[in-house]
């Protein structure tokens, strides 16, 4: 069962000054698409400005444990690429063979991807590490 945690009262004592958790380490994971959200990208020096698909992943190790990770899907010819691994590691997209994405489909999807290790520098300056999504892999059923 999953630790969903109690409610604190309003007068409760706060103890924990951070998020405690250990991102996976790299390699091959399942994920569900939890939810998604249609959004825009106003566009960068790199790319014009297009739709973009934020999604909210829930990953999952082979022991059951899990890690929530947030990817964007950029619906731009630049990053065409990245939208047809996801949509074949979903099985909407077979290799080699076009696809009109069912969007009202990706919600509740899954698949597997390869995770990566991400280091970034939060807004205090402290460097922090989290998963990303390095590649979403073929989907078999």
């Amino acid at each position: 069962m999953d630790d969903l945690g109690r409610e604190l009262g309003w007068d409760d004592v706060i103890i924990k000054e951070e998020m405690e958790f250990e991102p996976f380490p790299p390699g091959i994971y399942e994920f569900i698409v939890q939810s998604m959200e249609r959004g825009r990208f106003s566009g960068s020096e790199k790319m014009s400005a297009c739709n973009m698909a934020n999604l909210h992943l829930l990953v999952r190790d082979r022991a059951g444990r899990e890690r929530h990770i947030y990817d964007t899907l950029y619906l731009n010819t630049k990053t065409e690429w990245k939208l047809g691994q996801f949509f074949g590691a979903i099985g909407q997209k077979e290799k080699g063979i076009p696809v009109r994405p069912d969007w009202g489909k990706v919600t509740g999807a899954g698949g597997w991807a390869e995770l990566c290790i991400n280091e970034y520098t939060d807004k205090s300056g402290v460097i922090r590490k989290n998963n990303k999504i390095a590649r979403y892999l073929p989907y078999k059923p």
